[in-house]
């Protein structure tokens, strides 16, 4: 009797599924030798297939992203629930996937690290990325944000800057806390982060278990033209898990891919992570009665006069089946909007909008959405022509190929019918110029959330900007001390004496950038061996 769990002999059609082949389709019956001058000569320049496999091999790194480098990402689809709070949705806009109760979007979603490189720790005290791309039938709706609700900066022109700060040292190639501060303590707005990020929100646990967030302010369009602001926030029904920094030390020392790990096997598992999308919903004005700027990224809209507002729910149920063409190649922009939705004036909004396209341009190539992970599920017709690796026309049924342009009477392309009233904001009055907007306010919700977190929060929150501060002169600590000391006495006190702790001990002396100290550990522990 057959064994049953023996491998059977493939048939010839298997076989031929299988087969190895080059990009030009042609099978490879030695991929172990190439082809040579006797067995031990030198190698001949017709060795096709080996110059097809290794020049291919040289360019299998794609430019690495400069932030959102390390990232995770899944397949799902998301659920609309019809309405808003207890409100029919169409009040507020007319985007098509929030409409009808139980309509599901596919959709892909993106997380990641953002300061740190493509092989960088997962444990790394950094914010994180939450990007998900809507396949819709009216085309894709990027929702571009961090786990955290709040930013750094709030003007454009200061990220190429802050990015740098946050980077290697130009010449140790190495990151310095010194550096880090420096730009945070002459960037008094950034307050109100670091007292996110250096608490345990800064080490979600895993992303599964964090909260997601759109950061910057953006509109909602009905079909009358009229618009709201709105904020995105997504909550984990999962529950939300953040680290202390000795306990992300301990994982990291075991593996520093934890977070990606986790969020495969959960999934590969049928344990489907699962968020529900909220909005805050404001009238579209100043807000004089607030004592911030709705726009300003830096901070919180509160929730005891903006509450959240669910949406729709969103299910990832599929690990991507190559990590490079979907999860490197996804390319994402805050610009990537569907009818219905809208940019508010949010100063760094509109700076990212330029540049996150710009950048998939540069990255990836012209035609970086020709790519299936980043093409719509709904129909495409463009006069683009040309481009890196572009490999098909977006030409519509019926269209005359000989024309490219539009307007045209010779049969190409004709503009799309308005779905609604455009929305028509009105403009400032008001003079061109460079200045920070009125009631920056930098420093009162940085004292509030210091005042909302638990006691173990403040207690790691004090005990890692003690420790970190500790690496930078005197100069920049007192700019930071005076920044928080603006935002909260205790805050400040407790901070002070947990710096002044720790450059008293004895053990440390002053103390050294942790990559010196491990330099030096490494030496002390090294052991000897001989040459070989």
């Amino acid at each position: 009797m057959a064994d049953d769990n023996k491998k059977q002999p493939q048939s010839n059609d298997q076989e031929e599924n299988v087969t190895l082949t080059n990009r030009q389709g042609h099978p490879v019956t030695d991929n172990q030798n190439v082809r040579t001058v006797g067995n031990r000569g030198p190698i001949t320049m017709e060795n096709y297939n080996f110059l097809e496999k290794i020049t291919h091999f040289d360019r299998e790194r794609v430019p690495e992203r400069v932030v959102h480098a390390r990232g995770a990402g899944a397949h799902g689809v998301f659920e609309a629930y019809g309405t808003v709070g207890d409100e029919p949705i169409s009040k507020y806009t007319r985007a098509k996937l929030f409409q009808e109760k139980g309509k599901q979007t596919p959709v892909f979603v993106r997380f990641s690290t953002v300061v740190h490189g493509g092989h960088s720790p997962e444990t790394l005290r950094d914010p994180r990325g939450f990007a998900t791309k809507f396949y819709t039938e009216d085309g894709n709706w990027d929702l571009v944000g961090n786990n955290l609700k709040i930013f750094f900066i709030r003007d454009p022109l200061k990220f190429p800057d802050m990015v740098h700060a946050f980077k290697p040292d130009p010449i140790t190639n190495v990151q310095d806390m010194e550096r880090f501060f420096d730009f945070i303590g002459n960037s008094p707005e950034a307050t109100h982060m670091i007292t996110f990020l250096f608490s345990p929100w800064g080490i979600p646990a895993n992303y599964r278990e964090m909260q997601g967030s759109g950061v910057n302010t953006y509109k909602w369009v009905n079909e009358a033209g009229e618009a709201v602001l709105i904020k995105y926030h997504w909550e984990p029904l999962q529950g939300i898990r953040n680290l202390l920094q000795d306990e992300a030390n301990q994982i990291q020392s075991l593996d520093f891919n934890h977070a990606t790990i986790d969020l495969y096997d959960a999934i590969e598992n049928g344990n489907y992570p699962e968020w529900e999308l909220c909005v805050q919903i404001m009238e579209d004005n100043y807000h004089p009665e607030l004592d911030f700027d709705p726009l300003d990224p830096t901070k919180l809209w509160p929730e005891d006069k903006f509450p959240f507002l669910k949406v729709g729910k969103m299910i990832l149920n599929r690990n991507p089946d190559d990590y490079f063409n979907e999860v490197e190649q996804v390319a994402f922009g805050t610009g990537v909007l569907v009818d219905g939705l809208d940019f508010s004036d949010d100063k760094l909004l509109q700076g990212r909008t330029f540049s996150y396209s710009d950048t998939q341009r540069h990255r990836v190539g012209s035609n970086y959405q020709q790519l299936p992970i980043n093409a719509p599920h709904s129909r495409v017709a463009t006069n683009h022509s040309g481009g890196q690796m572009r490999y098909q026309s977006d030409r519509a049924p019926g269209q005359n190929p000989h024309v490219n342009y539009e307007p045209s009477s010779l049969g190409g392309l004709k503009e799309a019918p308005k779905p609604g009233k455009d929305h028509e904001p009105e403009y400032y009055d008001a003079r061109l110029m460079r200045e920070k907007i009125d009631r920056p306010n930098d420093f009162a919700q940085a004292g509030e959330t210091y005042r909302n977190f638990e006691d173990w929060e403040r207690d790691e929150l004090v005990k890692n900007l003690g420790a970190n501060l500790a690496q930078c002169n005197e100069e920049i600590r007192s700019l930071v001390l005076g920044n928080i000391k603006q935002a909260d006495e205790e805050y400040h006190r407790r901070v002070q004496e947990e710096l002044d702790k720790v450059l008293a001990d004895p053990n440390m002396g002053k103390p050294l950038h942790r990559a010196h100290a491990a330099a030096k550990k490494a030496e002390d522990k090294g052991h000897d061996a001989k040459p070989y």
